[in-house]
């Protein structure tokens, strides 16, 4: 008995010994989503911001399309912050206005850049965004730190008294590096109104078209008002789309 004693002792001893090593070798839990709100160019904001998991790589910051929120990004969000980057998602503050979204985010890139406000300086951040928060994102797209943009299914639009389109003038001017994936022509992203910037962005890295995507393909999570009006979703579609992301973070963000 007492030998049995002992050696469920040490079997016991064994386990702890083995539980604690497998503990000290797991990744650390990532930190909960932070609900923030701050002021940029005079609009309060609303984001939510996910910690980097491990050392930090970067910044990226999400914008949402028109009418839709910073939840509709959470599920790229985590993603990339599971690739241990700091991941940003605000509420756009202009629902019409693109160019006072892109000033709302080159204060957002001020912060970041700063210190302080999300912990430590952050030199490097890639500018995301879906839809009509793709315009927004590719007319801040110039602002100092940006590395790379990334457009979900961009949209583009002339201003009212404009002759030329927003996005395509600003384009041709970008000499960040860029990415697209895109969908087919459909009404939801306005008969791919967008697509034209590929062939003006002088450091564009990939210009991808998901064959059969819908608009909601890109949002992660997206919800049935969008597929009502706008086509079902596929998880090997949103996979492409997922997989582009971390591919571009994997590029820009080192």
């Amino acid at each position: 008995m007492r030998y049995a004693g002992r050696a469920f002792t040490s079997l016991v001893s064994a386990a702890a010994a083995m539980v604690a090593m497998a503990a000290a070798a797991a990744p650390a839990a990532p930190s909960p989503v932070q609900t923030q709100v701050h002021a940029l160019d005079g609009h309060r904001v609303t984001l939510d911001m996910y910690p980097a998991a491990g050392p930090l790589r970067g910044a990226a910051i999400l914008s949402h399309g028109f009418t839709r929120s910073r939840r509709t990004l959470a599920g790229h969000a985590q993603a990339l912050a599971d690739a241990g980057v700091l991941a940003l998602t605000p509420d756009l503050p202009c629902t019409f206005d693109f160019r006072c979204n892109a000033r709302a985010l080159a204060a957002l890139m001020g912060l970041l850049r700063a210190g302080g406000t999300f912990g430590a300086p952050v030199e490097k951040v890639v500018l995301v965004g879906f839809s009509a928060g793709g315009l927004s994102s590719l007319l801040a797209a110039d602002t100092p730190g940006v590395v790379g943009f990334v457009g979900l299914d961009p949209f583009d639009r002339a201003m009212l008294g404009e002759t030329e389109r927003l996005g395509l003038a600003a384009a041709g001017r970008l000499r960040t590096d860029a990415l697209l994936l895109r969908a087919p022509p459909s009404r939801c992203n306005a008969e791919a109104v967008a697509a034209p910037w590929g062939a003006v962005l002088p450091a564009l890295w990939r210009d991808e078209l998901i064959a059969g995507a819908s608009h909601c393909d890109f949002e992660s999570p997206t919800d049935w008002m969008c597929r009502l009006a706008c086509g079902d979703t596929d998880p090997a579609r949103q996979q492409q789309v997922r997989q582009g992301l971390l591919d571009a973070a994997a590029r820009w963000l080192r």
